[in-house]
């Protein structure tokens, strides 16, 4: 059952990875920040000629439900533009992370080769 995972880990090219997360967290940040300076749209804006004149309190209720609409998708739009910049800095960790253990992985594998090759050279004397 690891086999794949380990296979999966090997097949990643860790380096592309860790060389393109920052860009991926300045990318996500710029997605924050114009997400937070969009204007919120005014009801002029939102207004459209009807060709039909519908009774006062219907376009009322109709332009009243369209603005809880936007106001809706505006805030569903935010929270997804703070999860992506949540992802893209917990991918900066992540990468940050799986490099240090890289780095401690090959340490380890040369001192495991050294003290083999000690234990090899004290086993022939």
């Amino acid at each position: 059952m690891a086999i794949p995972w380990l296979t999966a880990l090997k097949v990643i090219p860790w380096g592309d990875v860790i060389e393109h997360a920052p860009k991926v967290l300045a990318a996500a940040r710029q997605l924050v920040d114009r997400q937070n300076k969009r204007p919120a749209p005014s009801a002029a804006d939102a207004a459209t000629p009807i060709p039909v004149a519908p009774e006062p309190d219907v376009l009322q209720r109709e332009v009243a439900a369209l603005q809880q609409d936007v106001q809706r998708l505006q805030q569903t739009q935010d929270q997804l533009t703070r999860t992506v910049a949540d992802l893209a800095e917990q991918n900066t960790r992540l990468v940050g992370a799986v490099d240090v253990l890289r780095r401690r992985t090959r340490l380890l594998l040369a001192v495991a080769a050294v003290l083999a090759l000690g234990l090899v050279w004290l086993g022939w004397r």
